[in-house]
This record gives structure tokens, sequence and C-alpha cells, in this order.
């Protein structure tokens, strides 16, 4: 069996473009759905707020996961291996969340 691909044009309007910065990422999940919540945190800062808010499904959530591990491959073959921060920083940063009973909160 083949799989077409199907070819779809993007439009990204002006303030989409300018993108958002995000240094920290939190995640949860119901079995229904993933959000992840993106934020910007400086150094000694107790407060933050989101962003941006992506929600999508279970599937989706794992389409993105093999779609960010591939994109990591190949930037890593090009410009070498990406570090880490130090564990001085270990609870800054991109992380997940545990798990949690229900539809998560908008």
């Amino acid at each position: 069996m083949q799989v077409r691909q199907q070819q779809i044009n993007l439009e990204v309007g002006e303030s989409e473009a300018e993108g958002i910065y995000s240094n920290m990422a939190m995640i949860v999940h119901s079995p229904q759905e993933f959000v992840i919540d993106f934020a910007r945190v400086t150094p000694g800062a107790r407060r933050t707020k989101v962003y941006a808010r992506i929600i999508m499904t279970p599937a989706h959530a794992k389409m993105l996961h093999k779609a960010l591990e591939d994109n990591i491959k190949k930037f890593e073959s090009s410009h070498g291996q990406i570090k880490l921060a130090g564990a001085d920083e270990k609870n800054i940063g991109f992380q997940s969340s545990p798990a949690r009973e229900g539809t998560p909160n908008a």
C-alpha cells in the first residue's frame, strides 16, 4: 500500500511570523489531549506568564515528538551535538508535568 503525501500551503500572518520566544514549556495531559504551555523566564524570577498554549490529541502529540526528534537529528548532524544546561538549571526549562486526571484547565 502506498501512502500519498498531500501538499498543504501554509499562510503565516504578520504577527505569527514574528514568533514567540520561549525558554520554558509545561506539558500536561489527560486521556483525550496534551496541553503545552510556552513561557519565558529569567533567572531569579518568581513569576512568568504563558505566552502560547497548544492543545492537541495524543496522536498529534506523538507525531510532533517524532518530527522534533527527526529534526534534532538532522540539526546535530549538520551543526554538532546540542548541549543541555547543567544540573544547576534543572528547575528551569522544558520539562514534563505529572499526568493528571480529567481535562486540563484552559
